[in-house]
């Protein structure tokens, strides 16, 4: 459709009404997740009690743990902190890495390399996670069995939750990188060599400056796609729970209003983040 042409009052209705719509269903659960953070209640849905701050702070009296107070809960989101934070510098780096190979390099099976580094992202997450798992047990024991080693490292747990997780999320941070890195002027480089750069000073101070938008979104894709994963973690965990198998856990012994409070603080922290990042580009814009 020519924006420039006219449109009758029903196609202008309509259209108003479908982005309406769009985002009342995306949005209208999350307002609904964030009003009943505060309900005076201890079931996580209506009717209304009144407004509260227990499920943040707590309550001794009233036998109600907030949020701040619950350690376990605190302790899942260190945990998810400190597996996306490990999962988004591997990422990172073995993504810039892969995006030069894929970009720059040339060599027989680069076609087969490069849908080979996307398969991880068309496979079910459960199914990724019981192949890992079960790789990982085979190697242990073969390791066990023949030179006698323990590798702690192969079995469930946070390395191979790191593991995991990065088996997919780098193929992601490949792709954002590259796509910068295929926009890239090699006139640039070969004007910093002519004036005498080496090959380490031109990609310190041509090259990667100029992916630091790209590194910086993928970090942060990255880093929120390990906080928020939840199939592949689920067979990979061992006794150090991440925030979303906290979650789950506790959904199936019974819904708590803190599950409210703890999605309206990610909520706002996904939000801050965002607008962090919104705000970078612009910072980074040198004045005209």
């Amino acid at each position: 459709m020519i924006p420039s042409l006219p449109r009758g009052k029903v196609e202008r209705y309509a259209v108003a009404g479908y982005v309406a719509a769009f985002f009342l269903f995306l949005f209208l659960p999350l307002a609904v997740v964030a009003v009943f953070a505060f309900n005076d209640a201890n079931y996580p849905a209506p009717p209304w009690r009144g407004a509260t701050l227990d499920w943040f702070a707590g309550d001794a009296a009233r036998g109600r743990i907030g949020l701040f107070a619950d350690r376990a809960l605190l302790s899942s989101i260190w945990t998810s902190v400190v597996v996306a934070g490990w999962v988004t510098i591997l990422a990172v780096g073995a993504g810039t890495v892969n995006a030069f190979l894929l970009e720059r390099a040339t060599f027989r099976g680069k076609t087969a390399l490069s849908l080979a580094m996307l398969a991880p992202l068309v496979i079910p997450g459960v199914i990724l996670g019981i192949s890992i798992l079960a790789f990982a047990s085979r190697l242990a024991r073969l390791a066990d069995d023949v030179f006698g080693l323990e590798l702690d490292f192969l079995r469930p747990g946070l390395p191979l939750v790191v593991a995991g997780q990065f088996s997919f999320i780098v193929a992601i941070a490949t792709l954002t990188i590259a796509a910068r890195l295929k926009r890239f002027d090699h006139a640039l480089e070969e004007a910093a060599q002519n004036l005498g750069a080496t090959r380490a000073a031109v990609l310190w101070t041509v090259t990667l400056p100029y992916l630091k938008p790209a590194l910086i979104g993928a970090a942060a894709i990255s880093f929120l796609m390990s906080f928020e994963n939840f199939n592949t973690t689920l067979m990979l965990v061992g006794s150090d729970p991440p925030l979303t198998i906290m979650m789950y856990g506790r959904m199936r012994e019974g819904a708590s209003p803190v599950l409210n409070a703890v999605s309206l603080f990610l909520m706002v922290a996904s939000a801050l983040l965002a607008l962090v990042l919104l705000r970078r580009p612009a910072a980074d814009t040198p004045a005209r």
